[in-house]
């Protein structure tokens, strides 16, 4: 049974949350005490968070940040904070989609399910290699010589595409449906903050120039 993790301070949601992912037959774990929060996410190794941006005594921004440290889980931030730099925001730190409240119930399903299916199927292999730059799946990490970064998960899925196609040119638009299956979900402007993280992550590894941008066209490896 899939375990989901909800980080929500409002009693009422939280419980509807419960409720709706138990019907489902998933295995919902609540956050009722807001201290120590990175520790519990470790201690319940959840499969997914649902994670709220207003909580007692900091945001959501900074707990994904600090979980991303220790927890490759995809995190899915349910939030009524509409506007289009949080969401940015919250992506660049490493969540993996952001639905507005009020929610729809069968959309908030349908996104939990597409998220853990991308999460699932990323985990399929382990170990992709190009040149000397190894990637690890199921870590979360690229290492090259005696070098390891982690990245975050959206940094890993635009790795992992290029890293499928050596060589060849990788379109913006391709790159933005390998990360959120639907271009309606995210802007260029995210797809670029991304990649400068990632390209900086790398050049820390010493590949300064390992994803080189085609003008007009795209990125290649």
């Amino acid at each position: 049974m899939q375990k989901i993790m909800i980080i929500e301070d409002d009693p009422a949601i939280r419980e509807e949350l419960a409720l709706l992912l138990g019907n489902e037959g998933y295995r919902a774990l609540t956050v009722t005490e807001f201290v120590n929060v990175p520790e519990q996410v470790t201690d319940a190794d959840p499969d997914l968070i649902l994670l709220d941006l207003g909580l007692p005594g900091r945001d959501g921004f900074s707990l994904c940040a600090d979980i991303r440290r220790n927890s490759g889980a995809p995190i899915i931030f349910v939030t009524s904070r509409d506007s289009a730099m949080d969401e940015l925001q919250a992506l660049s730190l490493g969540g993996d989609d952001y639905i507005t409240k009020p929610y729809n119930m069968l959309v908030l399903l349908a996104r939990v399910k597409a998220v853990l299916r991308r999460s699932e199927s990323s985990a399929d292999a382990d170990i992709l290699t190009a040149g000397k730059l190894s990637v690890s799946l199921t870590r979360g990490t690229a290492s090259f010589g005696s070098k390891t970064a982690e990245l975050t998960r959206n940094e890993l899925r635009i790795l992992v595409r290029l890293m499928d196609r050596p060589g060849e040119i990788v379109s913006r638009e391709d790159l933005i449906e390998a990360l959120w299956d639907s271009r309606i979900y995210i802007d260029d402007n995210t797809l670029s903050v991304n990649m400068t993280r990632l390209r900086s992550k790398l050049e820390a590894l010493g590949l300064p120039d390992y994803i080189k941008t085609r003008r007009g066209l795209g990125y290649q490896l």
